[in-house]
């Protein structure tokens, strides 16, 4: 009997290439299948790897070298670049610039605070105007009559970190997301010794920065030399602020914080279209990306893989047993296929 609705077991399924030259579909691997009233609904297919402290593969799913754009994923390695570029942070300001902020009040605050302590305001963050993910913030910002705004946009305490080095460098704010821009090219430095890989991929974020497409493995690779960092070193400032303050690398019950609170030491940071990499105070790191680009199943599939790597996540079993909801009752769940 043919398969409902046209799905093929795995292992026989036929996807298209993608074109520019980037590894094919062909060379992705099913991740997680979702399951309702016990039948397989729809399946994710995506690239997964895990690697040991001394960067070797612990295990591979799909074409694990394939170069992928990380998104927000990047954030903790861009803020790294911007302390190296001249941008004195506090652990939280670090924490806001290696985040992707809900919008609450106290992260529109620490924004706030970056720009000023070089004498800039809200204007001149370079992100598109938007409204708080935090629930609560957005419902009272709309009953009070507030719009979109830029410092409430989730990408803003890393653009205001771009700006502070770039102010601490001597250029001009206005010109800071010139790929060529001074922070830019000390961002692209950074990011390139931290993956141990240069692609020569830039693209544009969705906030408007500048996005290096890097392998898998690299942006694995880079939060381990993150995690396991020298004290003085800014891979260190940045791990230990992501560490010290989770609620900052997102917000009230964000799955980043989540995943950072139940399980203390560990580094996580998902980005838009199912990207997400973590790693362990020892040096193994993970990480995944969805081609489909559903983030649903991404923390699960990330505590999986740190699971393999050896990781008692047991810490963290809320954010992996993720319910198909019926009538606002479970009738399935999100398996993982690793």
């Amino acid at each position: 009997m043919a398969p409902p609705y046209g799905f093929s077991p795995p292992g026989a399924v036929s996807l298209r290439g993608m074109a520019n030259g980037v590894p094919g579909l062909e060379a992705v691997e099913e991740l997680a299948e979702v399951v309702r009233s016990g039948f397989v609904e729809s399946r994710h297919f995506g690239l997964a790897v895990a690697l040991d402290p001394d960067g070797k593969q612990v295990f591979g799913a799909g074409e694990v070298d394939a170069v992928v754009l990380p998104r927000s994923t990047a954030k903790p390695l861009q803020a790294v670049g911007c302390i190296v570029a001249g941008a004195d942070l506090s652990d939280e300001e670090a924490a806001i610039a290696a985040g992707s902020h809900t919008g609450e009040n106290r992260h529109v605050a620490l924004v706030d605070g970056i720009l000023g302590s070089v004498g800039l305001d809200r204007e001149a963050l370079g992100c598109p105007p938007d409204r708080p993910e935090d629930e609560a913030t957005r419902f009272r910002l709309i009953a009070e009559g507030v719009g979109p705004e830029k410092v409430r946009m989730n990408c803003s305490g890393k653009h205001a970190a771009m700006l502070k080095a770039t102010v601490a460098r001597g250029a001009d704010p206005a010109a800071y997301l010139t790929p060529d821009s001074p922070v830019q090219q000390i961002l692209t430095t950074e990011i390139e010794r931290l993956t141990e890989a240069t692609t020569g991929i830039v693209a544009i974020d969705g906030c408007g920065a500048p996005l290096l497409g890097m392998p898998l493995s690299g942006l694995a690779r880079a939060f381990s030399h993150l995690a396991t960092a020298a004290p003085g070193t800014a891979d260190r400032h940045v791990a230990e602020a992501m560490r010290r303050h989770p609620e900052l690398v997102g917000g009230k019950g964000h799955q980043n914080s989540e995943v950072m609170r139940l399980l203390p030491g560990v580094i996580a940071k998902g980005g838009a279209e199912g990207v997400i990499a973590m790693a362990t105070p020892d040096g193994h790191a993970v990480a995944v990306k969805v081609i489909d680009g559903n983030p649903r199943a991404t923390t699960a599939l990330a505590l999986a893989l740190l699971e393999k790597c050896g990781l008692d996540v047991s810490a963290a079993a809320e954010l992996r047993d993720i319910a198909i909801l019926g009538g606002g009752k479970p009738v399935g769940e999100i398996r993982s296929m690793l």
